[in-house]
């Protein structure tokens, strides 16, 4: 029986099976799903911010990409996942300021989340599958963990998989 995941801002989750990872109103955050080649078993975090100075605690390692991607790939390798399996899907990142009629290539936040994600698994050696980056809307993001395929809605550009 399919159990919902649900990740919430500056949240991850791992499932495997038939569970389902989702998480909803990515804007400018980035939903990374890491994901097994060889078996069913998923993570996914919806990360807020590209990186910090400060200590980061315990409760906030989800809300940056520099801290959330190492703590997603232990959680995966608790469940045995060997590094070398992992592939990823990235979603989001938009530039919604734009989308509100403000002008903000300075802070344009969801190209910087995207481009320290990648920067963080380039540095883990994996390789990204898939994306569905950029833009001025938003996503919900479902991630099927046993077939490895990722739903993604939006409001404005409709529904794909990925």
């Amino acid at each position: 029986m399919e159990k919902i995941v649900v990740v919430r801002m500056a949240d991850m989750a791992v499932g495997q099976d038939s569970d389902i990872l989702r998480t909803i109103g990515l804007g400018s955050c980035v939903g990374v799903v890491l994901f097994s080649q060889n078996s069913s078993v998923a993570g996914m975090a919806h990360v807020m911010l590209p990186s910090t100075e400060m200590p980061v605690p315990p409760e906030l390692t989800a809300k940056y990409a520099t801290t959330a991607i190492p703590a997603l790939i232990d959680m995966l390798k608790q469940r045995d996942v060997p590094l070398s399996s992992l592939r990823a899907k990235l979603i989001g990142g938009a530039q919604m300021f734009r989308a509100m009629g403000k002008r903000s290539d300075a802070l344009n936040i969801g190209q910087r989340n995207v481009e320290m994600c990648r920067e963080m698994l380039q540095r883990y050696r994996i390789p990204i599958v898939a994306e569905d980056v950029g833009g001025n809307y938003g996503r919900t993001v479902e991630h099927f963990c046993d077939s490895k395929r990722t739903f993604v809605k939006t409001v404005f550009k409709g529904e794909h998989w990925i």
